[in-house]
């Protein structure tokens, strides 16, 4: 997925989860970050980023741009991570649609695929069909890395749980069904749940695993202006 206008900055703080300070061609600049989740290990003072430009003249907003990549200093250098909520699910469809998640599906090539499904309690991201099979798919995005591990959640999510247990009850019912992690960043070895902040969700994807929902990471090609799926992660539960 391509972003149509970006520009770069460095952060200066995040007032609270909706919104950063960031200093633009030598100006502060109040913009809305596009991702609630705690980020504290990358939102640090004086890390570079980059922005979407969403002035288009036809839209009047409370701020000019959104947050969509921060870059992260480790062990193995510098490397830019995605930021946006919304891009996972996104990266998922164009990766699905081009034949390169054919291992959700069974390896077939699917002949149907639809956005946002309810199936009973819960609204899934992607619904696919392929040589018959019906699949029911969750988009995860993962931001959260440490020493070439990345993990989910970076914070409690009970709506997560309850997304994994009605993927097990859509099995139940002969769906077939998937989980992936979408790991926005690319220089990564493994995928684990993390049990540290959210030990329910780990025990919920292992049910699910033992239940037939099958459990995928991969990783992302991340440039300042694009987000590609990149390559499969182990995932070790």
């Amino acid at each position: 997925m391509k972003y149509q206008k970006v520009v770069s900055g460095v952060f200066l703080r995040r007032p609270n989860r909706f919104i950063a300070d960031v200093l633009v061609d030598g100006r502060e600049e109040r913009v809305h970050v596009k991702n609630t989740g705690r980020c504290r290990e990358l939102l640090l003072s004086g890390a570079a980023v980059i922005l979407e430009d969403m002035r288009n003249g036809r839209q009047e907003r409370k701020t000019a741009f959104d947050l969509i990549a921060v870059k992260k200093k480790g062990d193995g250098g510098e490397t830019w991570v995605n930021m946006d909520s919304q891009a996972p699910n996104r990266v998922a469809e164009e990766a699905l649609r081009a034949g390169r998640l054919g291992v959700l599906l069974g390896g077939a090539s699917p002949a149907l695929i639809r956005r946002e499904v309810t199936y009973g309690n819960s609204r899934f991201d992607l619904y696919a069909e392929a040589d018959g099979r019906k699949t029911m798919i969750e988009v995860k995005g993962v931001t959260l890395e440490c020493g070439g591990t990345a993990m989910f959640p970076d914070a409690p999510t009970q709506r997560g749980v309850k997304h994994i247990r009605e993927l097990i009850r859509a099995r139940e019912a002969g769906y077939e069904a998937a989980v992936l992690f979408v790991i926005q960043m690319e220089r990564v070895q493994r995928f684990r749940p993390n049990f540290a902040t959210h030990p329910e969700f780990g025990r919920a994807l292992r049910e699910a695993r033992e239940a037939g929902v099958g459990i995928f990471a991969y990783s992302c090609r991340v440039e300042p202006d694009s987000l590609t799926l990149n390559r499969p992660v182990p995932v070790e539960l």
